[in-house]
């Protein structure tokens, strides 16, 4: 039987979004990525399809009203400054609309079953950005409003929503902290910025439970990673039997990323989201769709990224499927991991 491809999103307007010279989140790193998503071993796996623009109302289904016209109103203006680190430029406000229409476009073509798996390849990234603020290169929070989406137009019960970038998604947590119809996932290095995803964060109200926060110290690589992935998220979203799987991709925590200091080769990647096309597929969730957040070696994101996709499509190489066996038993404890476990057994007795 042939394989699946995986769906690509992607459009010129993201590399129009400019938040300056010299910014990390430049649109260098959406042209590398495009330049290998248009080599052959690609293009044989991957099916492209443009994005539609998400409406206002949509957008403000996580952030407030005042602050969706607000960023509309940097349309045309070659520079707005939001925060110390995030930036619009003229065309930002099309970028960033059309990164949210991204993800519901890549959302409906899985959940009509036409696609196994997507992957947005989009920008400005999202998980940082607040209901009523931009944060950390972020505008609007794409995932967060993309699980909106799978509640409200897919009519999903249960959203996962997995964040392995090397920042804590901040926003994406606040957006659903005291709701159980969305479980927020997140590794992280910590602490860094921005500062929040302390191991205790695990939610209010009805969403007691519901925020899994694993805070890692430097050095983590392939090996503690897929023991997270095994030993905690796997039987947690067990339990939780979603119907959607989001994932923040964000490709800083790969071995030479500039701005952090984890060690996940590509081989690591390619485990990640095999673990994760596993967990979905065992639900019989819509999924996973992943969406770009960070990743600053150019190098790192481009053959991240192309490693995801070999593994959606179960297209990986031989050193990748030797490695993913080796990772499949990597269940041992460390100690972030066993604080996190501990943490989480009072809300999953899957633990």
């Amino acid at each position: 039987m042939q394989k699946m491809p995986t769906l690509i999103i992607k459009d010129a307007i993201y590399l129009k979004h400019d938040p300056g010279f010299g910014h990390p989140e430049s649109q260098e790193r959406l042209r590398a990525v495009y330049k290998r998503m248009a080599q052959p071993d690609m293009l044989a796996i991957t099916s492209e399809r443009r994005p539609r623009r998400a409406l206002k109302e949509e957008i403000a289904w996580n952030h407030t009203m005042n602050y969706v016209e607000r960023i509309e109103r940097t349309a045309g203006v070659d520079h707005y400054q939001l925060d110390p680190d995030t930036s619009t430029s003229a065309d930002s406000w099309d970028a960033a609309c059309f990164a949210v229409g991204g993800v519901f476009e890549a959302l409906d073509a899985v959940h009509s079953r036409e696609f196994h798996n997507g992957f947005a390849l989009i920008r400005p990234p999202g998980h940082h950005a607040e209901r009523d603020h931009a944060m950390g290169f972020c505008l609007f929070n794409n995932v967060a409003i993309g699980a909106w989406y799978a509640v409200k137009k897919l009519n999903a019960k249960r959203v996962l929503i997995v964040d392995w970038d090397l920042h804590h998604g901040n926003g994406t947590e606040h957006s659903f902290y005291e709701d159980n119809r969305v479980l927020y996932f997140s590794t992280h290095q910590y602490p860094y910025y921005p500062g929040t995803g302390g191991v205790v964060e695990i939610g209010a109200g009805k969403g007691r439970g519901y925020t899994v926060n694993v805070p890692l110290s430097p050095g983590a690589g392939d090996t503690e990673y897929a023991a997270i992935f095994n030993t905690l998220l796997a039987p947690i979203a067990s339990q939780f039997n979603p119907d959607v799987v989001l994932v923040s991709a964000g490709f800083d925590i790969y071995k030479d990323d500039p701005l952090g200091g984890m060690k996940v080769t590509e081989a690591g990647f390619a485990y990640l989201s095999h673990k994760l096309c596993r967990i979905a597929g065992s639900c019989a969730a819509t999924g996973p769709v992943f969406c770009l957040e960070g990743g600053y070696n150019l190098t790192g994101l481009r053959e991240g990224v192309a490693a995801v996709i070999r593994s959606n499509t179960d297209s990986m190489t031989s050193k990748e499927k030797a490695a993913c066996m080796e990772l499949e038993a990597a269940k041992g404890m460390f100690p972030d991991l066993e604080r996190a476990v501990d943490v989480q057994r009072e809300y999953w007795s899957s633990l």
